[in-house]
């Protein structure tokens, strides 16, 4: 069916990985009828991070975010499926989790949100459940990242994956989703 191949960034954050909910983002997404095409779990370079957040360089909570995101492994994946950019950022919710629905990825697992907390970034590197020093706003600790268009989509997918890792496959379940 021709719309069916866009394909969005899903990134399970630090705090998504250590709060064990990769598994439920996984199968909120297939459950939706997204197809998996990519995934890797990894330490993400700061090179790697500092490039995927380009465009917030300017902003005072930058540095702390890629700190943030270079403190804990991350959950990379690649999504497939009619309007996904669009539905993945409806499931994600709003990036402040205060404005995110219950039964949205965020509404339904972010707590905390509106205040700076202290993390030392060294210990959580040694230590997973380690005490962070720098200070960067809870906002920013959403559990999870979607790209946020297309054009973005195509960006950071061909930042975090080679071409030869985007697996191309005919689910059989494609007949069941779309009409």
């Amino acid at each position: 069916m021709p719309g069916t191949e866009e394909r969005t960034f899903i990134a399970v954050k630090p705090d998504g990985v250590q709060r064990g909910l990769m598994g439920e983002i996984i199968k909120r997404f297939e459950q939706k009828g997204f197809r998996l095409v990519a995934m890797k779990f990894m330490h993400a370079s700061e090179d790697l991070l500092k490039e995927h957040y380009i465009d917030l360089r300017e902003r005072p909570f930058y540095s702390g975010l890629v700190k943030y995101m270079h403190s804990g492994p991350v959950l990379a994946m690649v999504w497939e499926g009619l309007n996904v950019v669009k539905t993945g950022r409806v499931m994600l919710g709003e990036t402040n989790p205060a404005d995110s629905k219950p039964g949205t990825i965020r509404g339904d697992f972010c707590i905390q949100v509106g205040r700076t907390l202290t993390f030392d970034f060294t210990a959580v590197l040694s230590e997973p459940c380690g005490v962070f020093n720098d200070s960067i706003a809870v906002s920013r600790r959403n559990i999870i990242h979607g790209s946020d268009s297309v054009e973005s989509a195509k960006k950071e997918i061909g930042l975090w994956f080679k071409p030869e890792e985007l697996v191309e496959y005919k689910s059989c379940a494609t007949a069941w989703i779309y009409e």
